[in-house]
């Protein structure tokens, strides 16, 4: 048996295979072409046990192209791994065949490799909340402007119904009118594309029994439930519901010893897309339904607004998991018991 570990640059790879003793077979940088590692690999291919990649954002190309080539990939979690304590020297070719050796020792901490198609409607609506808060920023940035020459601070409802006519109407010096015009054009350009994207989005998702079950949640429309559906991928690789509130980060990160809490984990392990759509899930639902007012009201005045936000998000994400695992309803008195 043999195993390979792939260390993924922005323009290199550095590409080991070892065998069964941790021995060294191959050891070589290559550039980012898929034909020069499969051509690397294509020696070791029938005794290959899997191949292992690391990578922070550019592995969508050599995943998806060794996977249809034949190969079984596995997707290293670069936040889970811990390297060697006390090595003295590490390098790219070390940290490949370190891959290699986790692989062969059967404790590689891997990552959810979502499959191509949802993939592509996944990260199209990512690009829909970098459009969105693109937008907010441009709203903010005309509330400032109104604040400092007029006094008055407009709502960012107001602000999005403005028109360039209206600007005249404002008062404003001619610089400062020209500024919130460029604000102005942007945000109605963006409004369109995120236009564009809802609509494919909501073609994309429509359909899906998982996508109806999260809309019935207090809380979460249309947007929310294609995110969430997204972002969640196969359910059932969450093993427990916990798993699946600590990836969408609504649990706190803390360690504890003999009941006393010694440090805190990494609170940015999870998935941030998550953890932002059941944050605004919670604040539509204490807003709109009266069970999520009421637990939202107790955990106020028990502890704070942020908290209690948190907490009724973590009860969200909760119900998530059980609907999209047994395939139920939303029962509310399940949630807020």
């Amino acid at each position: 048996m043999r195993f390979c570990g792939i260390d993924l640059h922005s323009n290199n790879s550095v590409v080991v295979v070892t065998d069964e003793t941790d021995k060294v077979l191959l050891s070589r940088r290559c550039p980012n072409d898929l034909s020069t590692i499969l051509t690397l690999l294509a020696p070791h291919r029938d005794e290959l046990t899997a191949v292992v990649v690391e990578s922070t954002y550019n592995w969508y190309w050599l995943v998806d192209g060794l996977m249809a080539e034949g190969y079984a990939v596995r997707l290293a979690n670069t936040v889970a791994m811990k390297r060697y304590d006390g090595l003295k020297h590490s390098d790219d070719e070390t940290d490949a065949a370190h891959l290699a050796h986790l692989l062969r020792l059967g404790i590689l901490p891997t990552g959810y490799i979502h499959p191509p198609a949802e993939r592509a409607l996944r990260d199209l609506a990512r690009k829909r909340v970098q459009l969105v808060r693109s937008r907010t920023q441009h709203v903010l940035a005309v509330e400032n402007i109104l604040a400092r020459s007029t006094g008055s601070r407009p709502s960012a409802a107001a602000i999005k119904r403005l028109a360039p006519a209206d600007i005249g109407t404002l008062g404003l010096a001619a610089d400062v009118a020209l500024a919130v015009q460029a604000n102005l054009a942007v945000i109605a350009t963006l409004n369109l594309e995120i236009g564009r994207l809802e609509a494919r989005l909501l073609e994309g998702a429509k359909l899906r029994p998982d996508y109806v079950r999260l809309k019935s949640i207090p809380g979460i429309g249309e947007v929310l439930a294609i995110i969430i559906m997204l972002e969640t991928g196969d359910v059932t690789r969450f093993a427990r519901v916990g798993n699946f509130a600590s990836y969408a980060r609504c649990v706190d990160s803390a360690r504890y010893s003999n009941g006393k809490k010694k440090g805190e984990g990494n609170t940015k392990n999870g998935n941030a897309y998550l953890v932002w759509a059941f944050i605004e899930a919670a604040n539509f639902a204490r807003r709109f339904n009266d069970e999520a007012r009421r637990f939202f009201e107790r955990k106020k005045a028990k502890t704070n607004s942020i908290v209690a936000t948190k907490a009724l998000a973590h009860k969200l994400a909760r119900a998530s998991y059980h609907m999209l695992k047994e395939g139920q309803p939303f029962d509310v008195k399940r949630c807020f018991a």
